[in-house]
C-alpha cells in the first residue's frame, strides 16, 4: 500500500518547488515506509511513498511508460492485473515489470477514461498524460482507498491520499466548513465529498476526475454505481451455493503477496468467514490471525475469536485494550486529519498495530453488514416501516411523536424496553426515520449544541441532506435495498473504510476486504431482501452459506460489534479530560459552541442522569482536532 501526492499548475508551466513536493510526499511516509519517489517537469509534480507488496525489486513509482509520455502514481491493489496484462500484451503493449502499477499505464493508453471499468480491486491513482496535458484521478468503486483534492490560491491543483499532505504546502490556507461541522456531529464522520475544510474535497467512491491545464475544473464523473436489479434471486439453496463459491474466489484473489499475510479475527461472523475461507484455501501452513479483547466482558468477543482460531489451527495473537487505553486520543486526531468520532478507532488501531508485528498484509471482514443487512438498525427500521404502512401519516406523526416524547428514556433498560427512539422514529418519514437511527447525536441535542454565529452560517442546513442526496438515486420498492444503498454511499466509505485505512496505514499495514470485491457486491445486491433480513435474523443467507464452515454458536449468537465501553470510560479514566477539554478548554476558544449547553451535557453524563457518551466523545475528538490545528 502507498501514499500519493501531487501538484498541477493550472495556469502555466511553473515547475513545482522540489522541497514543497518532497515535504508533501514525506508527510505520508507511514503509508509507504519502504521507498520514496518524485517526478517533476514543467507544471507538474508527482510524489509517491511505497509499501512493497508485489514485485519487491521492481515497481518503483512514479512509473513512466516506455516512451515517457505517461506517468502514474498509485495506491492500492488490482487483483486481476495478470489477466489484464495478458490482454494488453495481446493488443501490442510491452511491459517491463511484474507489478500491477504498469497495467494502469497501458490500460489508460488502450481504453482512456474507461480503463477503471477493467480494474478489479482497491485503488486511488493519478495518471499524467503529457501528450494531452491531462491529469486523470480515479478512486475505486467502494471507496476503500482515499483521495483528496483542492485548488490553491497560486493556481496549483493539489491532491493527496491524506489531508496532512496539504498542510505541508505553504499556500494552503484552510478554513472550516460549517456544513461539515454539522455533518460531523450528525454522523460522527464527514461524509464524501466534503472534508472539514471549505475548499478541499474527497473524490467520491466510483468517481474519476479529469483535469486539463487551462480549463475550468470539471465535476467528478461517476463511472460505477451499485446495481438496481429488476429481478431478485430467491432460491435459497442456489444462492447459498453460489455465495460460498463467490466468497472463496474473492478471498483467493486477495492472497497474492510476496510479504507475510494474515487476517483480523474478531470472533464475529464476517471475520470468521474470511479466516475459515483462507484456512480452506491454504492448507499448507496456518493462517496468521490477531484480535483485540476488553477487560469488560460485555464488550469482549475474544473467546469466540479463540474458538475460531482453534477450529482452523491459526497462529493467533490477542492483545487486551485496557480500561484506561485512552492515550490514543491525540494520536487519533493526527491519524484522521479531521474530526472522527467512531470510538472503535481505538481497538482498530491496536489490532493493526498487533498485526503489523507479524504480517504486512491483513484481510478483514468489513462490508458484510452492509451487503447482507447485518446491523440491528435494519431490523428496527423494518418495524418502523410496518408502522408507517399501517398508520396514515397525518395520524401517525402526531400520535407517535406524542407517545415518544412521553415515553421514559430508560437508558438503563434492555433495548427491547427502550422504545422511545423507535416511537420517535415512527413519527418520521422513512428517510428521517433512518437518519434518526444513524445519527450519533439526536437533532434535539444538535439544535442546542452550536453557537448563534455557527447556526447563522449554517443557514438551516442539516446533516440529513447528505442522505437526501443519495435517497434520490437509491432503489425504489423494498426498503432494505434503499437503506443498504445509503450505507454503501455514506457509512461504509466515510466511517468504516476511513477508520481501517488510516489505522492500518498509520502502522504501515495493508488491509484487503474480500467482502467488498465489487463483483461479489454486485451479485449480492441481487439477492432478495427477505433472504438478507428474515424475521429477526440479519445476514440470514450469508449465515446459511457459512454453516458448512462455521459452528452455530459463532453464526447465530447476538451481534456485539467492535465497540468500547465509552460511557464508563468517560465517567472513569476520561472524567478529568472531559471536564478540561469540553468545558474549560479548546472548544470555548473556537466560538462554535453554546458553552453553557456543553456544561449541561457534561454534568448530566458524569452524574449518571443521562448517557451522553456519543456526544461527549464527538466533542473530545473535535477538541483534539482544534488543538492540533491551533484553532
Amino acid at each position: 500500500m502507498c501514499g500519493i501526492a501531487g501538484l498541477l499548475d493550472l495556469r502555466a508551466k511553473r515547475e513545482p518547488d522540489a522541497s514543497v513536493l518532497q515535504a508533501m510526499t514525506d508527510s505520508l511516509v507511514h503509508r509507504g515506509p519502504d521507498e520514496s519517489g518524485i517526478h517533476r517537469e514543467p507544471g507538474l509534480g508527482l510524489g509517491h511513498r511505497r509499501l512493497s507488496i508485489i514485485d519487491l525489486n521492481g515497481g518503483q513509482q512514479p512509473m513512466s511508460s516506455a516512451d515517457g509520455q505517461l506517468v502514474v502514481i498509485y495506491n492500492g491493489e488490482i487483483y486481476n492485473f495478470e489477466a489484464l496484462r495478458s490482454e494488453l500484451q495481446a493488443a501490442g503493449h510491452i511491459f517491463r515489470s511484474r507489478c500491477d502499477t504498469e497495467v494502469i499505464l497501458y490500460a489508460w493508453r488502450q481504453w482512456g477514461e474507461r480503463c477503471v471499468a477493467h480494474f478489479r480491486g482497491m485503488f486511488a491513482f493519478a495518471l499524467w498524460d503529457r501528450s494531452r496535458e491531462t491529469l486523470f484521478l480515479a478512486r475505486d468503486r467502494l471507496g476503500i482507498k482515499p483521495l483528496h483534492y483542492t485548488t490553491l490560491a497560486d493556481g496549483h491543483f493539489a491532491f493527496a491520499s491524506e489531508l496532512k499532505a496539504f498542510h505541508a504546502h505553504p499556500r494552503f490556507a484552510p478554513q472550516l466548513d460549517p456544513c461539515a461541522i454539522e455533518d460531523y456531529f450528525g454522523f460522527g464522520y464527514i461524509p464524501d465529498p466534503r472534508t472539514i475544510y471549505k475548499d478541499v474535497r474527497k473524490l467520491e467512491p466510483g468517481h474519476t476526475l479529469t483535469v486539463r491545464r487551462g480549463r475550468q475544473l470539471p465535476e467528478p464523473r461517476l463511472y460505477w454505481d451499485l446495481p438496481q436489479p429488476d429481478i431478485f434471486l430467491r432460491d435459497e439453496a442456489a444462492v447459498t451455493e453460489e455465495l460460498d463459491r463467490r466468497l472463496e474466489e474473492a478471498v483467493r484473489i486477495r492472497l497474492v503477496s510476496e510479504v507475510p499475510l494474515g487476517a483480523f479475527l474478531s470472533g464475529g461472523v464476517d471475520s470468521s468467514a474470511v479466516v475459515a475461507t483462507m484456512a480452506g484455501l491454504n492448507r499448507a501452513e496456518p493462517v496468521n490471525t490477531c484480535s483485540i479483547s476488553f477487560g469488560d466482558a460485555s464488550y469482549n468477543e475474544s473467546a469466540y475469536a479463540q474458538a475460531v482460531a482453534e477450529r482452523f489451527g491459526t497462529r493467533h495473537l490477542v492483545r487486551q485494550v485496557a480500561a484506561d487505553d485512552v492515550g490514543l486520543l491525540d494520536r487519533l486526531s493526527a491519524i484522521y486529519d479531521e474530526p472522527f468520532a467512531d470510538s472503535s478507532a481505538i481497538p482498530t488501531f491496536r489490532v493493526c498495530e498487533l498485526a503489523r508485528g507479524q504480517v504486512t498484509v491483513a484481510l478483514s471482514g468489513d462490508g458484510g453488514d452492509e451487503g447482507f443487512a447485518g446491523y440491528r438498525r435494519y431490523r428496527w427500521h423494518h418495524y418502523e416501516e410496518l408502522a408507517r404502512r399501517l398508520v396514515p401519516g397525518p395520524i401517525r406523526r402526531p400520535l407517535f411523536q406524542a407517545v415518544g416524547n412521553a415515553y421514559p428514556k430508560a437508558e438503563w433498560a434492555p433495548r427491547i424496553l427502550r422504545a422511545k427512539t423507535t416511537l420517535q422514529g415512527c413519527a418520521r418519514d422513512s428517510l428521517e426515520g433512518y437518519f434518526h437511527h444513524v445519527a450519533i447525536i439526536p437533532d434535539t441535542i444538535r439544535a442546542k449544541l452550536f453557537s448563534p454565529d455557527l447556526r447563522a452560517e449554517l443557514q438551516d442546513y442539516e446533516a440529513i441532506e447528505v442522505l437526501r442526496r443519495h435517497w434520490q438515486r437509491a432503489p425504489r420498492g423494498h426498503f432494505i435495498p434503499r437503506i443498504l444503498y445509503l450505507d454503501f454511499k455514506t457509512y461504509l466509505p466515510g466511517d468504516i473504510l476511513t477508520k481501517v485505512d488510516r489505522a492500518s496505514m498509520a502502522n504501515s499495514l495493508e488491509v484487503r476486504v474480500p467482502l467488498l470485491d465489487h463483483e461479489f457486491v454486485e451479485w449480492a445486491m441481487a439477492i432478495h431482501p427477505e433472504l438478507k433480513l428474515k424475521g429477526r435474523e440479519g445476514k440470514y443467507i450469508f449465515k446459511k452459506a457459512l454453516e458448512r464452515r462455521l459452528p452455530q454458536d459463532i453464526l447465530y449468537r447476538p451481534k456485539m460489534g467492535f465497540a468500547v465501553p465509552l460511557g464508563r470510560w468517560l465517567r472513569g479514566p476520561l472524567r478529568k479530560t472531559v471536564q478540561a477539554e469540553v468545558v474549560d478548554g479548546q472548544l470555548a476558544q473556537t466560538g462554535l459552541f453554546d458553552m453553557s449547553y456543553l456544561h449541561t451535557l457534561v454534568n448530566q453524563h458524569l452524574s449518571g442522569e443521562h448517557d451522553h457518551a456519543q456526544s461527549l466523545w464527538a466533542l473530545l475528538m473535535f477538541a483534539a482536532f482544534c488543538r492540533r490545528q491551533h484553532l
